[in-house]
């Protein structure tokens, strides 16, 4: 079997960025980007997704987190199409209505070649902790534009902030771990014979 892993590297006059990633790992996360919520956030990604992860990043937090928050979704949606290659054999599709305690919120994937967010997902407070929660959608926005799938993102039920931010990684590492899963007997999931 093909390891289905990539690197990927960014340096700007913001960040700089690395991101390994390996879609058929166990969970395993090593992450130092400076921004502790976030941290917390891509360990529940990693986890669910069944995805290893190790991210390093280094930005200008003394501006605030949003270019280091938006740069890593960036390196990770790129990281994500590098490994899957062609796609053969993959489920391409995946979804997940993830509780958290008051908490109810739904993910949809395709892993389509076109990147797409719908974010449909109100967050009550404009911070948790020192972390900014608008960055949760540009996150999101750039890891399904980089990463070339549609992402849906839908809030059904809650009211508290930590709560919902975390219903919402937990249940894209749920859909993005079945839309990469393989069926050797699938081939390319598409009636164009390509996913691009």
């Amino acid at each position: 079997m093909i390891i289905r892993k990539a690197e990927i590297k960014r340096q700007t006059g913001e960040t700089e960025v690395n991101v390994q990633l390996r879609l058929d790992g166990t969970g395993e996360y090593v992450l130092n980007t400076g921004v502790p919520f976030f941290e917390h956030m891509l360990a529940l990604l990693s986890k669910f997704s069944q995805f290893d992860l190790n991210i390093r990043a280094r930005g200008d937090l003394d501006v605030d987190d949003h270019h280091t928050v938006e740069d890593v979704g960036i390196c990770l949606g790129e990281a994500l199409v590098r490994a899957l290659g062609d796609k053969a054999g993959i489920s391409r599709f995946g979804h997940s209505i993830v509780p958290m305690d008051d908490a109810l919120v739904l993910v949809a994937v395709d892993l389509s070649g076109r990147g797409y967010l719908c974010f449909e997902a109100p967050l009550p407070a404009t911070r948790v902790g020192q972390f900014d929660t608008e960055l949760v959608e540009e996150f999101l926005r750039a890891v399904a534009v980089n990463g070339r799938f549609n992402l849906h993102v839908r809030l059904l039920a809650g009211h508290n902030t930590h709560h919902i931010v975390e219903a919402v990684f937990k249940a894209l590492g749920v859909a993005l771990g079945q839309a990469v899963s393989v069926d050797s007997q699938r081939g390319i999931p598409s009636t164009k014979g390509v996913i691009n």
